[in-house]
């Protein structure tokens, strides 16, 4: 990367694996910041634009595509990559429509996101699965679009499936959401 403006912001409400980016990141010759909620993000952007972001789409109950549309409101040209433990395809489109360029699952590396903050452009030859979408699956992209919509509450969003609390939680505790 030849670009000279090397500030990033990390929002991510794992502190270990925060300070770990942080540390690996400081050692490739950026300026970092981290950020574990929403407001820490605000308080951040009242005082700097950063050239670059990594965001965790699910910050202590809460959305990082809030985070995701903060960043890009304030400056369109921040490279914002998406890290998520739950990937669906419902979560990245929103992310890129909010202004991320890259959604990664985790674990990523920083070599992963340093990568996804260079490609510009997509990937027309990434190999299509031949394997069609499973039941579970699209169960799962379903309970977690639903979950973005309700801001992640799990009663409102029980409510909109039409299933028992319990049971969403249930669910949930088999997918290990992070």
């Amino acid at each position: 990367m030849v670009d000279t403006d090397r500030t990033l912001v990390i929002v991510e409400d794992d502190a270990d694996f925060a300070t770990t980016l942080k540390r690996s990141f400081e050692r490739r010759g950026y300026e970092v910041y981290h950020a574990a909620t929403a407001g820490e993000l605000e308080v951040i952007l009242q005082d700097r634009t950063p050239a670059y972001a990594v965001v965790d789409l699910k910050l202590a109950g809460a959305s990082g595509l809030a985070c995701v549309e903060a960043l890009h409101t304030r400056d369109p040209s921040t490279i914002i990559v998406v890290l998520t433990g739950f990937a669906s395809i419902a979560t990245a489109v929103e992310a890129i429509k909010l202004g991320a360029r890259h959604y990664l699952v985790k674990p990523s590396s920083s070599d992963d996101i340093e990568d996804a903050f260079g490609r510009a452009e997509g990937d027309a030859g990434v190999a299509l699965t031949e394997r069609p979408t499973s039941i579970k699956t699209v169960e799962w992209e379903h309970i977690h679009q639903t979950l973005v919509e309700t801001n992640f509450n799990i009663s409102e969003a029980a409510r909109r499936l039409g299933m028992h609390r319990r049971t969403l939680a249930r669910k949930l505790e088999k997918r290990r959401v992070k």
